[in-house]
Parts: C-alpha cells; structure tokens; sequence
C-alpha cells in the first residue's frame, strides 16, 4: 500500500522497517517460536540442538520484501543463527503455511502467540525452545506529509493500548 498515494490513513507492518518519510510508532514485538506437528516430530523425531536440524525440512515462506525464502533464525548464546532447510513446499501466505505446519509438512516460524492454543493441546510442538528466534517488531505507520487527524491519533493510541501487552505476552 502506498499511504500518500492511495491517500491511507495508517497501516501495521510486522517486522523491520525499512527507511521511509513515514512516522512509525512500535506497537510491541511478536514472540516467535519454531515449530512442527506432533505427527512431524513422531516422525522425524524433536531435534534437541542446532546440529540435530540436518535432515529435518521446513516450510519455506517467501519473503514478499526479498523474493526468497526466508532462513529459520534461532538464537544460541544470544547470536542468532539464520538456518535453510530443505522445503517440500515454498509458501507466501502464513495462513497456507499454518495450514502445513499442521498437517506435518515441516518446520515452520511463526508468532507464538497464534499457535498458542495448539500448542496447549498438543497438535503442535514447540522446537528448540531454548533457542527461540528473535521477536518481530510491529508497528503502526503513517504518512509525515499530512497532519494526523484525531480519529487516527486516538485509532493508534488504542492499537498501542490494546495489542502492545498481547504481543509482548
């Protein structure tokens, strides 16, 4: 979307931000966790450390930013490391994705707090825990060039208010 442009008040992105002429206000950051189906981990079994990934495949999800799959992050001794498996499916779409990581097509990373409740039942595991990847910032932009009305002022506040404790959780 093109705020200016398309003349849009404000947007949410997730993750890092580019440089822009846009205002952005951080709403909070997204844990993330890596995960897989119980079925994929009966499987092909719960790697316990990085090196236990060989032979392990993931979701790939193409960065619509990049154009290329997105590597796993995990965090060891607090250095991330950006790890690609092989994938038997290449996705763009996070809620196709949900979808395999649920029918045990491989790894995958997402928000934790949107898998939470398969977690908790037991359809999906979390995977090197200990090694989560780094959080996702979220944000709410908008345009520097126009003064902001106080519908959208008070719009942001709420979105700050409302989805910054949920996201840190």
């Amino acid at each position: 979307v093109d705020l200016v442009r398309e003349g849009v008040d404000c947007v949410v992105r997730a993750g890092t931000l580019p440089d822009s002429d846009m205002i952005a206000r951080r709403i909070g950051t997204a844990r993330e966790a890596t995960l897989a189906s119980s079925d994929y981990v009966e499987r092909h079994g719960l790697p316990r450390d990085l090196d236990e990934l060989a032979g392990h495949v993931m979701i790939g999800f193409v960065s619509s930013r990049t154009g290329q799959v997105m590597p796993l992050e995990l965090t060891v001794d607090g250095k991330v490391h950006e790890i690609v498996l092989p994938s038997r499916v290449t996705v763009s779409n996070s809620d196709t994705a949900a979808t395999l990581v649920l029918q045990g097509f491989g790894l995958y990373q997402a928000p934790r707090r949107r898998f939470a409740a398969d977690i908790e039942a037991g359809r999906l595991v979390e995977v090197l825990p200990d090694n989560p990847p780094t959080p996702t910032p979220i944000s709410v932009l908008y345009p520097r060039s126009r003064q902001l009305s106080p519908r959208v002022r008070v719009f942001v506040d709420w979105l700050v208010e409302i989805l910054g404790p949920k996201l840190d959780a």
